[in-house]
């Protein structure tokens, strides 16, 4: 046990933003005892970058790390080839090995930002499956009945619409879960997408009449719309690699609703900070666009360094906090808030209907002050004078009055 800490603050640090911990009571008397743990972590190289998404697991693992276990990074240059059939609706395409090892190159690179190389293990799936015979793989197919296999949701889905399901997506949680007897994981660590797959590793473990792991598993970042899993695809990433001004201005553009989210699982935020910050933004002691900003901050230094936050966070005042407004803006009378963002359209001649004002907010085209409203309608409150932006032409002052437009 680390000198100085209790068992109970040990454990709350391991913790920190679990959602699964299967078997909690197992693990946690392990980590009592002061065991040093294997935490297996796997990561696919099907893409060349990660993003903000990716290094929430990681910053968990790197918690560990700095408690004395070791993290087992595994490289699936094997599963990579496949593809995780998890979420999806139809087969991936599959990869070539000089694709995958490409990526894997960045991959290492981008993660040892978060993770501490030092103290690491790196193994790739090759080692062992590159020796793989028809035998290995029978005996690998036995530990898991097809009636099993087809107890995840995407390929029940995928089966109720008649879409194809290819026989090597039903070996991908086999070969991941045989990773673990592999490497001899104490712990499997995912996010929780991934639970599946991370419980069926204990089956093969079972199977190979070695101790099962204990499975942890962690939030999904939403993406900057606010709505799905961040995801290059989807085109709501935010990239590890990317440069500062993209981060933060991308970051910045995130919903106010996702900010605590993001401030705890995409920044090294202690989460007693991270509440307390929470409890501010409730009661309004601080801003949800000042939060934002230092929650941008927090990415753009922890991967550019400070300097470059500096910049990033100044550029994007200059560009957007700080544009010059037309030089004759039209003012326009509205009664005082709270006042619903459609009725607020309507009567700034904005919007010739509250429909029409729900469809720009949903468009996310509308700006109060410098703060974009969110597509869900909220009551909100301003002072007179306020700057009311539709699109990047539209802009009228707001002046407060009881005798506002109807």
């Amino acid at each position: 046990m680390e000198a100085g800490i209790s068992v109970a603050e040990l454990w709350d640090a391991l913790m920190q933003g679990v959602v699964d911990c299967v078997d909690a009571a197992h693990l946690r008397a392990r980590v009592e005892r002061g065991e040093r743990l294997r935490i297996k972590f796997g990561i696919d190289p099907s893409a060349p970058d990660i993003h903000l998404g990716h290094t929430v697991p990681m910053r968990l693992l790197r918690r560990w790390q700095a408690l004395g276990h070791t993290p087992v990074l595994i490289i699936g240059d094997v599963t990579a080839r496949i593809g995780d059939p998890t979420g999806r609706s139809a087969t991936r395409p599959q990869l070539t090995t000089e694709e995958v090892s490409d990526n894997a190159r960045t991959y290492l690179e981008q993660l040892f930002t978060v993770v501490d190389k030092n103290g690491a293990e790196v193994r790739w799936q090759s080692e062992w499956f590159g020796s793989f015979g028809l035998e290995d793989v029978l005996h690998l197919a036995g530990s898991a009945t097809v009636a099993q296999l087809l107890q995840r949701s995407d390929f029940g889905q995928r089966m109720a619409e008649e879409r194809p399901i290819g026989l090597h997506e039903l070996l991908y949680p086999l070969l991941q879960g045989y990773d673990s007897v592999a490497v001899a994981a104490d712990v499997e660590l995912g996010g929780t997408d991934q639970l599946f797959n991370l419980l069926r590793g204990r089956e093969v473990q079972l199977a190979y009449g070695v101790a099962r792991q204990d499975v942890v598993t962690v939030p999904l970042l939403v993406g900057i719309d606010g709505q799905r899993k961040m995801s290059k695809s989807l085109g709501n990433a935010v990239g590890v690699a990317d440069a500062p001004d993209d981060q933060f201005g991308r970051l910045m553009s995130i919903p106010d609703a996702q900010i605590l989210p993001y401030l705890e699982l995409a920044t090294s935020t202690p989460l007693p900070e991270a509440r307390e910050l929470g409890r501010q933004l409730s009661t309004r002691a601080v801003l949800p666009r000042d939060l934002k900003e230092l929650m941008a901050r927090r990415v753009v230094a922890e991967f550019h360094g400070e300097e470059a936050a500096e910049r990033a966070a100044q550029a994007f005042l200059r560009r957007f906090r700080l544009r010059e407004l037309p030089s004759e803006v039209p003012e326009v009378v509205v009664r005082p808030g709270p006042l619903d963002p459609r009725d607020l359209l309507l009567q700034a001649g904005m919007a010739s209907s509250r429909s029409e004002g729900l469809r720009l907010l949903r468009q996310g085209a509308v700006r109060l002050g410098d703060h974009r409203l969110p597509a869900a309608p909220e009551p909100v409150e301003f002072p007179s004078g306020t700057i009311l932006r539709v699109g990047p032409r539209r802009v009228v002052r707001l002046i407060l009055s009881e005798v506002g437009r109807s």
